[in-house]
Protein backbone atom coordinates (compact mmCIF):
# COMPACT_ATOMS: atom_id res chain seq x y z
CA UNK A 1 0.00 0.00 0.00
CA UNK A 2 1.17 3.59 -1.00
CA UNK A 3 1.95 5.89 2.32
CA UNK A 4 0.66 8.57 -0.04
CA UNK A 5 -2.06 9.30 -2.71
CA UNK A 6 -4.20 11.88 -3.40
CA UNK A 7 -7.74 11.36 -5.64
CA UNK A 8 -10.54 13.75 -6.95
CA UNK A 9 -13.63 12.62 -5.65
CA UNK A 10 -16.12 14.93 -7.33
CA UNK A 11 -15.74 17.60 -9.57
CA UNK A 12 -18.32 20.50 -9.20
CA UNK A 13 -19.87 20.73 -12.33
CA UNK A 14 -21.13 24.11 -11.93
CA UNK A 15 -17.57 25.85 -10.64
CA UNK A 16 -15.21 23.36 -10.85
CA UNK A 17 -13.99 23.01 -7.79
CA UNK A 18 -12.71 19.99 -6.02
CA UNK A 19 -13.18 17.38 -3.40
CA UNK A 20 -10.53 14.60 -2.87
CA UNK A 21 -9.41 12.05 -0.66
CA UNK A 22 -5.45 12.36 0.76
CA UNK A 23 -3.83 9.58 2.21
CA UNK A 24 -1.31 9.79 4.28
CA UNK A 25 0.57 7.68 6.94
CA UNK A 26 -1.61 8.86 9.73
CA UNK A 27 -4.80 8.75 8.07
CA UNK A 28 -7.01 10.18 5.37
CA UNK A 29 -7.78 13.48 4.98
CA UNK A 30 -10.96 15.14 3.20
CA UNK A 31 -10.16 18.14 1.00
CA UNK A 32 -10.87 21.22 0.95
CA UNK A 33 -9.46 21.07 4.26
CA UNK A 34 -8.53 23.92 7.13
CA UNK A 35 -5.67 22.95 8.79
CA UNK A 36 -5.26 24.86 12.63
CA UNK A 37 -2.01 26.00 13.41
CA UNK A 38 -0.12 24.33 16.07
CA UNK A 39 2.81 26.87 15.34
CA UNK A 40 5.14 25.38 18.93
CA UNK A 41 3.49 21.91 18.83
CA UNK A 42 0.24 22.83 20.05
CA UNK A 43 -2.73 24.71 18.71
CA UNK A 44 -2.60 26.98 21.39
CA UNK A 45 -4.39 26.58 24.82
CA UNK A 46 -6.60 23.89 22.78
CA UNK A 47 -5.80 19.98 23.87
CA UNK A 48 -5.73 17.09 21.15
CA UNK A 49 -9.11 15.53 22.39
CA UNK A 50 -11.17 19.20 21.85
CA UNK A 51 -9.50 19.34 18.31
CA UNK A 52 -10.69 15.78 17.19
CA UNK A 53 -13.76 16.92 18.60
CA UNK A 54 -13.94 20.13 16.31
CA UNK A 55 -13.30 17.44 13.84
CA UNK A 56 -9.84 18.81 12.39
CA UNK A 57 -7.75 16.03 10.37
CA UNK A 58 -4.74 17.60 10.25
CA UNK A 59 -2.63 20.58 12.05
CA UNK A 60 0.40 22.40 11.12
CA UNK A 61 3.64 22.98 13.26
CA UNK A 62 6.38 25.05 12.40
CA UNK A 63 9.75 24.29 12.19
CA UNK A 64 11.62 27.00 12.60
CA UNK A 65 10.12 27.23 16.66
CA UNK A 66 10.39 24.17 16.92
CA UNK A 67 14.30 24.07 15.95
CA UNK A 68 14.74 27.01 18.44
CA UNK A 69 13.02 25.25 21.37
CA UNK A 70 12.75 22.50 22.48
CA UNK A 71 15.23 21.39 19.60
CA UNK A 72 14.75 18.57 16.79
CA UNK A 73 16.64 15.90 18.52
CA UNK A 74 14.75 16.62 21.43
CA UNK A 75 11.66 15.89 19.88
CA UNK A 76 12.96 12.76 17.99
CA UNK A 77 13.97 11.72 21.13
CA UNK A 78 10.78 11.64 21.89
CA UNK A 79 9.46 9.95 19.00
CA UNK A 80 8.19 12.55 16.85
CA UNK A 81 5.77 15.24 16.74
CA UNK A 82 3.51 12.85 16.69
CA UNK A 83 4.32 10.73 20.35
CA UNK A 84 5.40 14.40 21.60
CA UNK A 85 2.15 16.20 21.20
CA UNK A 86 -0.32 13.04 21.69
CA UNK A 87 -1.90 13.97 18.33
CA UNK A 88 -2.72 10.80 16.50
CA UNK A 89 -3.52 12.42 12.39
CA UNK A 90 -1.58 14.28 9.88
CA UNK A 91 1.03 17.05 10.87
CA UNK A 92 2.51 19.40 8.16
CA UNK A 93 5.54 21.22 9.06
CA UNK A 94 6.43 24.15 7.30
CA UNK A 95 10.33 24.64 6.38
CA UNK A 96 10.88 27.55 8.66
CA UNK A 97 12.09 29.82 5.45
CA UNK A 98 9.21 32.28 6.33
CA UNK A 99 9.97 32.74 9.56
CA UNK A 100 13.49 33.15 9.29
CA UNK A 101 12.98 35.77 6.92
CA UNK A 102 10.55 37.86 8.76
CA UNK A 103 11.31 37.26 12.31
CA UNK A 104 15.26 37.58 11.68
CA UNK A 105 16.56 41.08 11.05
CA UNK A 106 20.12 40.24 10.74
CA UNK A 107 20.37 37.66 8.16
CA UNK A 108 22.83 37.04 5.26
CA UNK A 109 21.38 35.23 2.53
CA UNK A 110 23.42 33.54 0.14
CA UNK A 111 23.52 30.47 -2.38
CA UNK A 112 23.97 27.81 0.78
CA UNK A 113 21.36 28.97 3.03
CA UNK A 114 20.85 31.19 5.67
CA UNK A 115 23.00 32.72 8.29
CA UNK A 116 20.70 34.37 11.28
CA UNK A 117 20.39 35.37 14.70
CA UNK A 118 17.52 33.74 16.85
CA UNK A 119 14.86 36.53 17.87
CA UNK A 120 15.08 34.22 21.53
CA UNK A 121 18.52 35.26 22.31
CA UNK A 122 20.37 36.47 19.97
CA UNK A 123 22.68 33.44 19.01
CA UNK A 124 23.69 32.76 15.49
CA UNK A 125 22.49 30.06 13.82
CA UNK A 126 22.39 28.94 9.96
CA UNK A 127 19.84 26.34 7.79
CA UNK A 128 20.44 25.46 4.61
CA UNK A 129 18.14 23.24 2.52
CA UNK A 130 19.73 20.39 3.74
CA UNK A 131 19.75 21.24 7.64
CA UNK A 132 16.07 21.92 7.14
CA UNK A 133 15.36 18.68 5.44
CA UNK A 134 17.26 16.98 8.83
CA UNK A 135 14.96 19.09 10.96
CA UNK A 136 11.91 18.15 9.63
CA UNK A 137 13.03 14.57 9.54
CA UNK A 138 13.72 14.14 13.14
CA UNK A 139 9.90 16.20 13.97
CA UNK A 140 9.03 13.13 11.99
CA UNK A 141 5.74 15.12 10.08
CA UNK A 142 3.46 13.88 7.76
CA UNK A 143 3.63 16.43 4.96
CA UNK A 144 7.28 18.59 5.21
CA UNK A 145 8.40 21.72 2.95
CA UNK A 146 10.76 22.32 0.34
CA UNK A 147 13.38 25.15 1.87
CA UNK A 148 12.39 28.27 0.61
CA UNK A 149 12.77 32.04 -0.38
CA UNK A 150 9.84 34.42 0.47
CA UNK A 151 10.24 37.84 -1.14
CA UNK A 152 8.33 40.75 0.32
CA UNK A 153 5.39 42.21 -1.31
CA UNK A 154 6.42 45.12 -3.29
CA UNK A 155 9.97 43.50 -4.20
CA UNK A 156 11.01 44.95 -7.62
CA UNK A 157 11.16 42.02 -10.70
CA UNK A 158 14.70 41.05 -10.28
CA UNK A 159 14.21 40.81 -6.49
CA UNK A 160 11.52 38.31 -7.03
CA UNK A 161 13.08 36.52 -9.85
CA UNK A 162 16.32 36.01 -7.50
CA UNK A 163 14.34 35.14 -4.83
CA UNK A 164 12.77 32.11 -6.93
CA UNK A 165 15.33 31.02 -8.60
CA UNK A 166 17.10 30.22 -4.91
CA UNK A 167 14.21 28.42 -4.26
CA UNK A 168 14.24 26.39 -7.02
CA UNK A 169 17.77 25.89 -6.23
CA UNK A 170 17.30 24.98 -2.96
CA UNK A 171 14.29 22.91 -4.17
CA UNK A 172 16.53 20.28 -6.27
CA UNK A 173 18.68 19.86 -2.81
CA UNK A 174 15.69 19.25 -0.72
CA UNK A 175 14.74 16.46 -3.13
CA UNK A 176 18.32 14.94 -3.47
CA UNK A 177 18.59 15.32 0.35
CA UNK A 178 15.04 13.80 1.23
CA UNK A 179 15.07 10.06 1.57
CA UNK A 180 12.10 9.13 3.78
CA UNK A 181 9.21 7.39 2.16
CA UNK A 182 7.05 8.04 5.07
CA UNK A 183 7.55 11.81 4.57
CA UNK A 184 6.07 13.49 1.49
CA UNK A 185 8.18 16.68 -0.06
CA UNK A 186 5.81 19.46 -0.78
CA UNK A 187 7.93 21.91 -3.14
CA UNK A 188 6.44 25.57 -3.68
CA UNK A 189 6.02 27.61 -5.75
CA UNK A 190 7.36 31.39 -5.38
CA UNK A 191 7.13 34.52 -8.07
CA UNK A 192 5.41 37.26 -5.75
CA UNK A 193 3.27 39.04 -7.44
CA UNK A 194 4.50 38.69 -11.14
CA UNK A 195 2.59 36.33 -13.17
CA UNK A 196 5.66 35.46 -15.25
CA UNK A 197 7.82 34.49 -12.99
CA UNK A 198 5.38 32.41 -10.86
CA UNK A 199 4.36 30.16 -14.08
CA UNK A 200 8.37 29.71 -14.63
CA UNK A 201 8.44 28.64 -10.68
CA UNK A 202 5.80 26.70 -11.20
CA UNK A 203 7.07 24.98 -14.55
CA UNK A 204 10.69 24.10 -13.12
CA UNK A 205 8.65 22.86 -9.67
CA UNK A 206 6.41 20.25 -11.08
CA UNK A 207 9.18 17.90 -12.20
CA UNK A 208 9.65 17.52 -8.08
CA UNK A 209 6.17 17.39 -6.86
CA UNK A 210 4.88 13.75 -6.39
CA UNK A 211 1.94 13.97 -4.47
CA UNK A 212 1.71 17.72 -3.44
CA UNK A 213 2.09 21.04 -4.51
CA UNK A 214 2.09 24.45 -2.05
CA UNK A 215 1.72 28.29 -3.18
CA UNK A 216 4.13 30.56 -1.08
CA UNK A 217 4.48 33.96 -1.21
CA UNK A 218 1.00 35.13 -1.10
CA UNK A 219 -1.20 36.78 1.62
CA UNK A 220 2.19 38.60 2.71
CA UNK A 221 0.05 42.29 2.78
CA UNK A 222 -1.07 42.33 -1.06
CA UNK A 223 -4.39 43.59 -1.92
CA UNK A 224 -6.91 40.16 -1.95
CA UNK A 225 -8.49 41.27 -5.07
CA UNK A 226 -4.48 40.86 -6.31
CA UNK A 227 -4.34 37.53 -4.99
CA UNK A 228 -7.30 36.08 -6.64
CA UNK A 229 -6.42 37.70 -9.64
CA UNK A 230 -3.06 35.17 -9.35
CA UNK A 231 -5.02 32.73 -8.16
CA UNK A 232 -7.00 32.64 -11.53
CA UNK A 233 -4.34 33.08 -13.83
CA UNK A 234 -2.46 30.05 -12.49
CA UNK A 235 -5.59 27.86 -11.66
CA UNK A 236 -5.53 26.35 -14.84
CA UNK A 237 -1.67 25.09 -14.76
CA UNK A 238 -1.56 23.65 -11.46
CA UNK A 239 -1.54 19.69 -11.88
CA UNK A 240 -4.88 17.90 -10.90
CA UNK A 241 -3.55 14.53 -9.62
CA UNK A 242 -2.08 16.18 -6.26
CA UNK A 243 -3.71 18.52 -3.57
CA UNK A 244 -2.71 22.11 -3.85
CA UNK A 245 -1.88 24.11 -0.54
CA UNK A 246 -2.00 27.82 0.00
CA UNK A 247 -0.06 28.81 2.45
CA UNK A 248 -0.66 31.15 5.34
CA UNK A 249 -4.23 31.57 4.24
CA UNK A 250 -7.22 30.92 6.75
CA UNK A 251 -10.09 33.91 7.18
CA UNK A 252 -13.63 32.61 5.56
CA UNK A 253 -13.70 34.79 2.67
CA UNK A 254 -10.17 33.81 1.41
CA UNK A 255 -11.07 29.91 2.41
CA UNK A 256 -14.32 30.14 -0.30
CA UNK A 257 -12.54 32.20 -2.71
CA UNK A 258 -9.48 29.96 -2.56
CA UNK A 259 -11.78 26.45 -3.14
CA UNK A 260 -12.82 28.42 -6.18
CA UNK A 261 -9.94 29.39 -7.48
CA UNK A 262 -8.74 25.48 -7.29
CA UNK A 263 -6.96 25.06 -3.64
CA UNK A 264 -7.06 22.17 -1.31
CA UNK A 265 -5.31 23.14 1.57
CA UNK A 266 -4.93 26.09 3.85
CA UNK A 267 -3.53 27.24 6.97
CA UNK A 268 -3.79 30.34 9.46
CA UNK A 269 -2.98 31.33 13.28
CA UNK A 270 -6.09 33.96 12.58
CA UNK A 271 -8.45 32.14 14.04
CA UNK A 272 -6.37 31.65 17.54
CA UNK A 273 -4.60 34.82 17.19
CA UNK A 274 -7.81 37.17 17.08
CA UNK A 275 -9.42 34.62 19.80
CA UNK A 276 -7.29 35.88 22.38
CA UNK A 277 -7.72 39.20 21.31
CA UNK A 278 -12.01 38.43 21.76
CA UNK A 279 -13.30 38.69 18.34
CA UNK A 280 -15.15 35.28 16.99
CA UNK A 281 -16.07 34.38 13.44
CA UNK A 282 -19.43 33.18 13.40
CA UNK A 283 -22.52 32.42 11.30
CA UNK A 284 -23.54 36.49 11.45
CA UNK A 285 -20.21 37.78 11.26
CA UNK A 286 -17.07 38.93 13.38
CA UNK A 287 -17.92 39.09 16.78
CA UNK A 288 -15.61 41.10 19.41
CA UNK A 289 -17.21 40.13 22.28
CA UNK A 290 -14.54 42.84 24.46
CA UNK A 291 -16.83 45.79 23.37
CA UNK A 292 -19.20 46.91 25.89
CA UNK A 293 -22.26 46.14 24.02
CA UNK A 294 -22.01 42.88 24.71
CA UNK A 295 -21.80 43.12 28.79
CA UNK A 296 -25.41 42.20 29.43
CA UNK A 297 -25.84 40.39 26.25
CA UNK A 298 -26.93 37.03 27.75
CA UNK A 299 -27.56 34.91 24.10
CA UNK A 300 -24.97 32.72 22.49
CA UNK A 301 -21.75 33.38 20.79
CA UNK A 302 -22.95 31.88 17.59
CA UNK A 303 -26.73 30.18 17.26
CA UNK A 304 -25.83 27.97 14.62
CA UNK A 305 -22.89 26.45 16.54
CA UNK A 306 -23.17 23.29 18.71
CA UNK A 307 -19.23 23.86 20.07
CA UNK A 308 -18.79 23.77 23.97
CA UNK A 309 -18.59 27.01 23.87
CA UNK A 310 -21.74 27.70 22.18
CA UNK A 311 -23.92 25.57 24.28
CA UNK A 312 -22.48 26.97 27.32
CA UNK A 313 -21.39 30.76 27.67
CA UNK A 314 -22.64 33.92 26.65
CA UNK A 315 -21.17 36.60 25.14
CA UNK A 316 -21.26 38.57 28.28
CA UNK A 317 -19.56 35.93 30.46
CA UNK A 318 -16.80 35.82 27.54
CA UNK A 319 -16.65 38.99 27.51
CA UNK A 320 -16.10 39.01 31.16
CA UNK A 321 -13.40 36.36 31.01
CA UNK A 322 -11.60 38.31 28.16
CA UNK A 323 -11.55 41.34 29.93
CA UNK A 324 -10.00 40.04 33.19
CA UNK A 325 -7.49 38.27 31.03
CA UNK A 326 -8.64 34.83 32.24
CA UNK A 327 -7.22 32.16 30.16
CA UNK A 328 -10.90 30.38 29.72
CA UNK A 329 -11.94 33.20 27.25
CA UNK A 330 -9.01 32.92 24.79
CA UNK A 331 -9.63 28.98 25.13
CA UNK A 332 -13.20 28.91 24.34
CA UNK A 333 -13.26 31.19 21.36
CA UNK A 334 -10.21 29.14 19.86
CA UNK A 335 -12.22 26.16 20.10
CA UNK A 336 -15.28 27.95 18.64
CA UNK A 337 -13.14 30.04 15.91
CA UNK A 338 -11.31 26.48 14.75
CA UNK A 339 -14.71 24.74 15.08
CA UNK A 340 -16.27 27.53 12.84
CA UNK A 341 -14.01 27.22 9.76
CA UNK A 342 -14.12 23.58 10.33
CA UNK A 343 -17.66 23.50 9.74
CA UNK A 344 -17.57 26.24 7.24
CA UNK A 345 -15.11 23.47 4.97
CA UNK A 346 -17.74 21.16 5.47
CA UNK A 347 -20.37 23.48 3.99
CA UNK A 348 -18.13 23.84 1.30
CA UNK A 349 -17.21 20.16 0.51
CA UNK A 350 -21.16 19.71 0.62
CA UNK A 351 -21.63 22.37 -1.91
CA UNK A 352 -19.39 21.16 -4.44
CA UNK A 353 -20.88 17.11 -3.76
CA UNK A 354 -24.37 18.66 -4.82
CA UNK A 355 -23.27 20.81 -7.88
CA UNK A 356 -23.98 23.77 -5.93
CA UNK A 357 -21.02 25.92 -5.16
CA UNK A 358 -21.01 28.51 -7.09
CA UNK A 359 -24.45 29.70 -5.60
CA UNK A 360 -22.93 28.48 -2.24
CA UNK A 361 -20.57 31.10 -3.43
CA UNK A 362 -23.06 34.15 -4.10
CA UNK A 363 -24.74 33.82 -1.07
CA UNK A 364 -21.74 33.66 1.31
CA UNK A 365 -20.53 37.13 -0.57
CA UNK A 366 -23.38 38.54 0.33
CA UNK A 367 -23.68 37.39 4.04
CA UNK A 368 -22.37 38.75 7.32
CA UNK A 369 -20.09 35.74 7.21
CA UNK A 370 -17.82 37.53 4.23
CA UNK A 371 -15.20 38.68 6.26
Amino acid sequence: MKEFDYKVVHVCKQSGARVGKFVTPHGEITTPVYMPVGTQATVKSLTPQELNDAKAEIILSNSYHLYMRPGHKLVEAAGGLHKFMAWDKPILTDSGGFQVFSLSELRKITDDGVEFRSHLDGSKHFISPEVAMDIQHGLGSDIIMAFDECSKYGAEHSVAESAMKRTLNWLDRCKKYHENEKQMLFPIVQGNMFSDLRKISLEETLPYAECGLAIGGLSVGEPKPLMYSLMEEMQPHYPENMPRYLMGVGSPDCLVEGVLRGIDMFDCVLATRIARNGTAFTSQGKVTVRNAVYKEDFSTLDKDCDCYCCRNYTKAYLRHLINTDEILGGRMLSLHNITYLIKLMHRIRDAIMQDEYLDFVKEFRNSPEYC
